[in-house]
This record gives C-alpha cells, sequence and structure tokens, in this order.
C-alpha cells in the first residue's frame, strides 16, 4: 500500500492511502514522547472518537463532510474520503464578485447548520474548506466540540472573520456576506451570535 504525506501538522498527518481498493485520506494522529505512553494512548483514542463523532453528527445535521470508511481509535486513525477539490483559501479571492458572495453565503448557511445542532468546529478558516463539485465540503474537526454556549458559536465566526481578514483583506465583505447566510439558516438568534463576535473583537482590541 502507497502513503503519500500531504500535511504533517504538531498533533497529526494527513495522507493519501488506499482502503478497499479506493483511494482515501487517513488522518493520523502523532504519539507525544514527552507523555506517559498509557496517556498519550488514551488520549489519541479520545480524540479521534471525538472527531469521528463530530463529522457524523455534521453530516446529520446536512453539513457536507468527507464520509467516514474507518475509524481505528487504538491506531488514532480516522479514514476518509478523499474530496478532490479546491481549498475555498485557494480560490476565493480570484473569484467574480457574484460567485464569491455566493460561496461565502453557502459557507455561512453551512456553519448554521453546524451551530443549530450545537456543534462547533473549532477551525474555521477557508483552509478548511474544499469546493467540489458546487458544494463546500468541511474538513479538520480535530478542535471541534459540542456546546449550547453562545460564547463558543461567536467564537468559532470570529475565528473565520479573523481569517478573511488575514487571507482575503482585498475581499472586505467575506464575513459580512457569510454571516448574511448564517442568519438565513441559523433557528437562534442571529443578532445576539453577532453581538458576541462584536464583543469578542473589542475584548482583543484591550488586551
Amino acid at each position: 500500500m502507497t502513503t503519500t504525506v500531504l500535511y504533517r501538522g504538531a498533533e497529526a498527518e494527513i495522507c493519501v492511502s488506499t482502503h478497499l481498493g479506493m483511494e482515501v485520506v487517513q488522518k493520523r494522529r502523532l504519539p507525544k514522547l514527552y507523555r506517559l505512553p498509557e496517556i498519550d494512548q488514551a488520549l489519541i483514542a479520545y480524540r479521534t472518537r471525538e472527531e469521528s463523532k463530530l463529522i457524523r453528527e455534521a453530516r446529520v445535521a446536512g453539513v457536507s463532510v468527507p464520509l467516514l470508511y474507518d475509524v481505528d481509535l487504538p491506531g488514532g486513525v480516522i479514514t476518509m474520503e478523499y474530496v478532490k477539490g479546491k481549498r475555498v483559501k485557494d480560490i476565493l479571492n480570484a473569484l467574480p464578485e457574484s460567485e464569491r458572495k455566493h460561496l461565502c453565503g453557502i459557507v455561512g448557511q453551512s456553519i448554521a447548520l453546524l451551530h443549530n445542532h450545537n456543534i462547533i468546529h473549532g477551525d474555521i478558516t477557508t483552509s478548511n474548506m474544499i469546493l467540489a463539485n458546487g458544494r463546500v465540503t468541511f474538513i479538520d474537526f480535530g478542535l471541534g466540540m459540542k456546546s449550547i454556549e453562545l460564547e463558543a458559536k461567536g467564537v468559532d465566526l470570529h475565528v473565520l472573520m479573523e481569517a478573511f481578514e488575514s487571507t482575503h483583506s482585498q475581499r472586505p465583505t467575506c464575513f459580512q456576506d457569510t454571516f448574511e447566510g448564517y442568519r438565513q439558516v441559523f433557528t437562534g438568534d442571529a443578532d445576539a451570535v453577532l453581538g458576541k463576535i462584536e464583543e469578542i473583537v473589542q475584548r482583543g482590541r484591550y488586551r
């Protein structure tokens, strides 16, 4: 079996491999030598289980995510669909205005679906979205969690706001267009979420 590493981070590596004759992506959590082996094993298994649960729940919520094929808790490996498309990060700036606005709206609607089910992605950036066949697929729920708290939803969106400001600054209405899509689908109080985002921004200014 041939395995190609696409990305290696501090916590995990992302590889292209094969599973049951299919080309797949595997997320493999890396052991930490500074931790006791028993604790390391338990943490890897726990985080692998929680991430795979969030991916499944996101799909049930109506969000496009990779199909899961296998979850190896002791090995810390999630084997999933290889979504072949383009990262939103790589294409957003070059899109015509109408297409960019439409894409941001889809992103906002997807985030609202997550938040309607109290799923917090934890790292919503345009690097973690893949556009394929007209759909935006969300990847990497490794920092995700479940929470009913308004604060958690505000922080989730604030991460995206900062990603837009740093990576897509020449497109200054990206977050506004995304939040319009969010407002259309979110079943809670969207104004309260927006207020929480503004509060988070103010906190950052006065640190």
